[in-house]
């Protein structure tokens, strides 16, 4: 769990400065420039929203594989 929460530290960190960076180096105009981060931020969302859906999903199914009890022994 550590290293996940880690992990999505330093995802975060990182958009946050390639943001940053890309805002200082951009030839494009900010209006555009605003409206391509936005879709960036809303589509890097999606991809986190996906990533827990799909652990909650893989989790349950692995607690649900601990509490079935296990077959009789023949």
């Amino acid at each position: 769990m550590r290293k996940m929460f880690g992990f999505m530290i330093g995802i975060i960190v990182g958009s946050l400065v390639g943001s940053t960076i890309a805002l200082l180096l951009a030839p494009e105009s900010g209006e555009k420039l605003r409206g391509e981060l936005r879709e960036r931020g809303v589509a890097f969302q999606a991809e986190i929203r996906n990533a827990a859906d799909s652990r909650r999903i893989e989790l349950r199914e692995r607690l649900d594989e601990l509490r079935t009890p296990p077959p009789p022994a023949a």
